[in-house]
């Protein structure tokens, strides 16, 4: 006889539990998720150094400039009465031509009759190495000119070249040697000088930047400087003026 089966617990079928437990551990679908990545916000630190550099250097810029103007300003006058020495003379506008020599009551002649025109010296920024004739510089005077002149026999070399510098590239001006000067400098414009022993006196530069060109104190302001036919052959101090 056919021994008796022991009938299958399960009934024959399989349990979901194996799924169930499978599908617990991987999660909804059967597949597992990765981990979340959390990734800090990166700060531009390289934008932020170059943008505080380029401020710094802005500033510095700024400040450096700011310290060049005040110390370009610091010898700048308002006044002639602020620049110490200064002698003033009366001459007003309208003074005669002549054709032959005056005799001046200043020296060098800081204004009255002179050569007439178009017997101006040249002052665009002219330097003379001959002691020029005293009525066409005067002339130059009446135009707005700064005349610049030294003592051959005190000033040369390095002083010179100092007093060249005052004067070349520069409308308006002009230098000579002056025989006899009483003093070692002098520097005029119309109805203004000043004598000063030293080619490095800050003086010098404040006159010539005050008064040349200087409506204030110039006769006939915008005229002419320009001779360059005096420039090329210039006449000298007793001279007798070209024919």
């Amino acid at each position: 006889m056919a021994k008796d089966r022991t009938p299958d617990s399960t009934g024959g079928k399989r349990t979901g539990s194996s799924r169930s437990g499978a599908g617990a551990a991987s999660g909804k679908g059967g597949r597992t998720r990765p981990a979340a990545s959390v990734v800090a916000p990166q700060r531009p630190w390289g934008l932020i150094a170059g943008a505080v550099a380029v401020v710094v250097f802005a500033a510095a810029v700024i400040t450096y400039a700011v310290l060049q103007v005040n110390k370009a300003n610091e010898d700048k006058i308002e006044s002639i009465d602020e620049i110490a020495g200064v002698e003033t003379y009366d001459y007003p506008a309208g003074q005669e031509h002549v054709a032959g020599a005056v005799s001046y009551e200043e020296s060098p002649p800081v204004g009255g009759p002179h050569a007439p025109p178009p017997d101006w010296a040249d002052c665009t920024g002219t330097v003379y190495d001959v002691d020029i004739r005293h009525e066409n510089a005067v002339h130059s005077l009446e135009h707005g000119a700064v005349w610049v002149t030294y003592n051959p026999d005190e000033v040369s070399g390095d002083d010179v070249d100092t007093l060249a510098a005052l004067v070349t590239n520069e409308a308006g001006r002009m230098l000579s040697p002056y025989a006899g000067l009483d003093s070692p400098i002098s520097i005029q414009a119309w109805g203004h000088q000043l004598k000063v022993d030293s080619a490095d006196d800050p003086r010098l530069v404040q006159f010539a930047d005050f008064l040349t060109l200087n409506s204030e104190f110039t006769p006939e302001p915008g005229a002419s400087c320009e001779n360059p036919t005096f420039a090329a052959n210039p006449l000298v101090a007793e001279a007798a003026p070209a024919q």
